[in-house]
Order: C-alpha cells, then sequence, then structure tokens
C-alpha cells in the first residue's frame, strides 16, 4: 500500500500571530494551518489558553530553528489580582480561598517584594503547566486530580516594573527568561503578601526578536485569505532567517556553500571566532530582507563556530 500523500501547501517563513484569549496555542496552531494551507507548522512557546500575545508560528524549513525562538527570552504585560487563590493561578482555575481583607500596600513595600524576585529565582513548575513528565502533560494530570512531584528549576526575572498599583490588582511589565511561569511568580508575590494572587490578564509582549507590533490577529488573517488569497497571506510571513536575526552572519562563496550543505565544516576569512552564526550564500543576494538584513534566498542555515575556525552545520535549509 502506497504512502499516503499529504494535503496542503508547502509554506516557509514565520507569522507572528496575536493569539486570542480563550485558545490554546495548539489549537491557534491548527486554525493557521487551516488558513494557511500549511502541510507542516508549530508554535515557539506555549500560551496559556487566558494570554494573549505573540506567538510565533513557524511553517516548513523554518521549524528547525524553532528551537532558538523557544529559548528565547520573553516579555510580558501581567495583571495580578491579590486576595484571591485559584487552583492554576489564573482566572480561568477553580476558586480555592479569598481572603479576609487586602492589605494595604505602599510603593516601597511593594517593591521592596518585587526586588526579591528580581534577578535569578528557583521556580516548582505548576500542575497546570504544559511541562511534560515522564511522557505526559502535567495540566492534563492536574485535570485527573494527579499530582507529581516537580523539580524546581532556575529563571531569571531580568525586569520587572510596575505599570500600575490599585488597591487589589497590580500590573507588572516582566522581561523573563525562557521557562518562566508567570502564574507561578504571581502566587509567590500572593504568599509573601500573606493573602494569596493570581492572574487575571496576560500579554505577551516580545518573543526574542519580536514585538506585538508586528503581530497579525486571526481576523485579520483570515480577511486576507478571504479577500486576497493565498499570495496575501504569505507577502505576511518573515523569511526563517528572522529567527536569529540578531546573530552575526557570514556570507560564503557558491562553492564553499556547496561543501557546507553536504555537512562538511568550512573555512572562511570573515566568521566571528566563536559561537553561532547565520550563513548566508554570495551566489544571490536579490531575495527578501530580514530583520538583519540579508538576503533570505541565500540563507543556507545555522552553524557553529569549531575551535579550528572553521564553520561546522548543525541546521540547514532543504533547498529545491
Amino acid at each position: 500500500m502506497g504512502r499516503r500523500l499529504r494535503k496542503g501547501r508547502s509554506v516557509n517563513g514565520i507569522l507572528l500571530l496575536d493569539k486570542p484569549a480563550g485558545m490554546t496555542s495548539n489549537g491557534a496552531l491548527q486554525e493557521i494551518k487551516k488558513i494557511f494551507e500549511a502541510t507542516k507548522a508549530g508554535h515557539t512557546g506555549s500560551l496559556d489558553p487566558l494570554a494573549t500575545g505573540v506567538l510565533p508560528i513557524c511553517f516548513g524549513e523554518a521549524t528547525k530553528f524553532s528551537q532558538f525562538l523557544l529559548d528565547a527570552n520573553k516579555r510580558y504585560l501581567t495583571t495580578i489580582k491579590l486576595g484571591v487563590v485559584t487552583a492554576t493561578g489564573d482566572a480561568d482555575g477553580e476558586v480555592l480561598s479569598v481572603a479576609d481583607a487586602v492589605p494595604e500596600i505602599s510603593k516601597d513595600h511593594l517593591e521592596a517584594v518585587l526586588d526579591g524576585f528580581r534577578g535569578v529565582i528557583s521556580q516548582v513548575p505548576s500542575m497546570y503547566s504544559a511541562l511534560k513528565i515522564d511522557g505526559q502533560r502535567l495540566y492534563k494530570l492536574a485535570r485527573q486530580g494527579i499530582e507529581v512531584e516537580r523539580k524546581s528549576r532556575q529563571v531569571t526575572i531580568f525586569k520587572m516594573e510596575v505599570v500600575r498599583q490599585d488597591r487589589d490588582e497590580i500590573v507588572l511589565d516582566i522581561v523573563c527568561s525562557k521557562g518562566t511561569y508567570i502564574r507561578c511568580l504571581a502566587e509567590e508575590i500572593g504568599q509573601v503578601f500573606g493573602c494569596g494572587a493570581h492572574v487575571v490578564a496576560l500579554r505577551r509582549l516580545e518573543s526574542g526578536p519580536f514585538s506585538i507590533d508586528a503581530t497579525s490577529s486571526m481576523e485579520k488573517l483570515e480577511a486576507l485569505r478571504d479577500q486576497g488569497g493565498m499570495h496575501a497571506l504569505d507577502a505576511k510571513l518573515l523569511p526563517m532567517s528572522a529567527a536569529v536575526a540578531n546573530w552575526p552572519s557570514v556570507q560564503l562563496s557558491a562553492v564553499t556553500a556547496s561543501y557546507l550543505r553536504q555537512g562538511q565544516p568550512v573555512q572562511t576569512s570573515n566568521a566571528p571566532t566563536e559561537g553561532w552564526v547565520r550563513i548566508f550564500s554570495e551566489s544571490d543576494c536579490s531575495g527578501q530582507r530580514t530583520l538583519g538584513g540579508q538576503a533570505d534566498d541565500s540563507f543556507i542555515g545555522v552553524g557553529e563556530i569549531l575551535e579550528d575556525g572553521r564553520i561546522a552545520p548543525r541546521r540547514l535549509v532543504v533547498t529545491d
């Protein structure tokens, strides 16, 4: 029996979706795949159903570079409600307790408490997170009433600024490392104040090099499809090299690039001394420009600088 052919278009690139509230990240991904009629796509970092904001969707060959976006820092705008504890740490969860009163908190006191959470901290992931333990999503176990031991892990809060402070609500602008759970942060802040807390609103403003200003809503994408077809949709895609736009780049001659594409480390005179780089071929510089200014149809992939100065291929784009 022959292999079943996958239906859909071969699409390569990155879409910046403004994920709507009330939808899981995987649900949003599946809807976007349908809109673009794409064969292959993946998202780069789950957002809770309550959350909105930047959700990069990688299509086709761009999925090879999704890990770099997963590992990137994130920026959130979150509203924390004091005095109420929920099972999930956010407004979607069952209310477990309500404090008799929320203490009056001065700006100085608030800053002192927040300062204890800035920098490198340890967090125990929520049972309602998408983290996998022994191959099972924690939130699926939690819904069955099962709680398992989770190891604490270190994350970094690079910035946490107070945007607004009301009697029982605090709005924070947070820049953090990958793997940071804002719900856990809210719960821990509420514990310090002795009244509990949970997240009532969460919006991702930045994910790696991508900002909320460059996103498109699902409604806008559907309208583009209906009015301009697939050509209009494809015009919203960023080139795949945009995932690593802040990395240094090197250009290889066509001959050297051919060796790299075969998996061989190559020598070049214009590479940095260490680290990872974006790799382009000099054979064509007429293509779509990335955030870093290079032509994407000459993008070969990414590589790592070896001790002897050669570039070793690590993720390569498969060209037709």
